[in-house]
């Protein structure tokens, strides 16, 4: 559930703040919230050439009821179609004249509309995108014909073992719920969608209280903030001068399973096969912990279950851990895609490592290595603007506040093999669940229970 700043909190925050401060001006990020409610921020990069400029919406395949299954995924389609201003062959062609990329996508608690371009492009970046956000026509005729496109994307996800594994495996973890429908929805709901529902929802999402815009690159933020206010004027969109932002969201309940086991036969060259258990909500402050845990569990070449399945015993190619964040709960998965007669095989050889650390932890020279690893792929990873886009966007939506690259590789530096120890064995102490697609034999399926079981066997 999300709530409202008061009146009074929104006064004090209809100014520009400093929310970090870079040396030089390089890295600072600024925010400021229109009277509308609308946020911007920005982070400032003036060593570059390009800008990336995104808006965030407050909604995701988990605001959806089973009748709007896909809903979402379907207004993002939608929105690229076409407004009163531009035809859905303006607004690409617009950004493609520019030598940029556009592009969306949408999560299970967030959507992201962004157009990367040179730095002096960036007004018609703006125009643009705003443009879509606010005035789409979201007409049948679209609403029809982007139908089959996104049927489309339904089938070549199925078609992809490798990445429909996950989504049986948020199903696995937890059922006919908000969290555990595919962000996509299914043939049925998406051909059960009609134009009014999805005009409603995008009436209802789309509010500016609701979204957060993001720029990062060689920008300069008052005139940003004048060009995306001009932009949301133009299509009365600041109209409410009283709006306040939503807060970030508030979860309902933590959903935890524990010993299920879900297998589509499929007739695949590979199984696919993720195990897992409940993870930490993503405003956990053992988050930071969790990472190093992840990351020396099965996030790089010297991790232990990639020496484990691949480089001893040949088993995979490919064999990671990840991690999962979302309001109130998360996931904590190992994934691996091996020959379907060797799925007992690395599903053991997982279980046995998952238990062995949840009973004694990590080594601390596999901490250290752990941290540092973490450290430089963190910085690595912000490279370009588009990810800082990404992090400022998605820290203002999802956490409200901002933290420094500095800051991020201080907590990640504070993490103490104690501190792993403990989330190890908070999280890899609960029993497993585990979602499987591949042409496994009756008596192999049968055993798949031998996986979950506790203590492992």
């Amino acid at each position: 559930m999300t709530t409202a700043r008061t009146s009074s909190e929104a006064r004090a925050v209809a100014r520009t703040q400093t929310l970090v401060k870079g040396a030089d001006g390089v890295g600072t990020v600024r925010r400021t919230v229109l009277p509308g409610g609308l946020r911007i921020v920005t982070e400032t990069l003036p060593s570059v050439r390009s800008a990336t400029f995104g808006i965030w919406a407050n909604v995701g395949s988990r605001d959806e009821t089973p009748a709007l299954n896909g809903a979402t995924h379907y207004l993002e389609h939608l929105l690229f179609k076409g407004t009163a201003k531009r035809s859905a062959l303006d607004i690409s062609s617009a950004i493609d004249a520019v030598g940029g990329e556009m592009n969306a996508f949408t999560a299970k608690e967030y959507t992201c509309y962004y157009a990367r371009v040179l730095d002096t492009d960036l007004p018609l970046a703006i125009d643009v995108v705003c443009d879509m956000l606010t005035g789409s026509l979201v007409t049948s005729e679209d609403v029809d014909a982007e139908r089959g496109v996104i049927l489309e994307e339904i089938a070549m996800t199925e078609d992809d073992p490798g990445d429909c594994v996950h989504d049986l495996f948020a199903h696995t973890m937890f059922g006919d719920t908000p969290l555990g429908r595919p962000v996509l929805g299914t043939v049925d709901t998406v051909n059960a969608l009609s134009r009014g529902q999805i005009a409603r929802f995008y009436k209802k999402h789309y509010d500016p209280t609701r979204l957060v815009v993001a720029a990062a690159g060689n920008v300069d933020h008052a005139t940003v903030v004048r060009q995306v206010r001009e932009a949301f004027e133009r299509a009365g969109a600041l109209s409410r001068t009283d709006a306040v932002p939503m807060a970030p969201r508030e979860g309902s309940r933590t959903l935890r399973t524990a010993g299920r086991v879900e297998h589509l036969n499929r007739k695949t060259e590979q199984a696919h096969v993720v195990l897992g258990m409940p993870g930490l909500a993503r405003t956990d402050e053992r988050r930071w912990a969790l990472g190093v845990l992840n990351t020396a569990l099965g996030g790089g070449m010297s991790s232990r279950l990639f020496q484990e399945v691949r480089e001893k015993r040949g088993l995979a190619y490919s064999v990671y851990s990840y991690t999962s964040g979302f309001a109130d709960c998360g996931l904590f998965g190992v994934y691996a895609g091996c020959r379907p007669s060797q799925v007992h095989d690395v599903l053991k050889i997982c279980r046995d490592e998952l238990d062995r650390v949840a009973a004694d932890g990590l080594h601390d020279e596999e901490v250290s290595r752990a941290i540092g690893q973490l450290s430089g792929s963190t910085v690595l990873g912000l490279e370009d603007t588009g990810a800082l886009m990404n992090r400022i966007g998605k820290s203002e939506l999802c956490w409200g506040e901002q933290l420094s690259v500095d800051d991020m590789l201080g907590r990640i530096a504070e993490v103490t093999p104690d501190d792993v120890r403990s989330v190890a064995a908070e999280i890899l102490g609960h029993r497993p669940s585990l979602s499987v697609i591949g042409p496994l034999k009756d008596k192999q399926a049968g055993r798949l229970h031998e996986a979950v079981s506790s203590p492992s066997s």
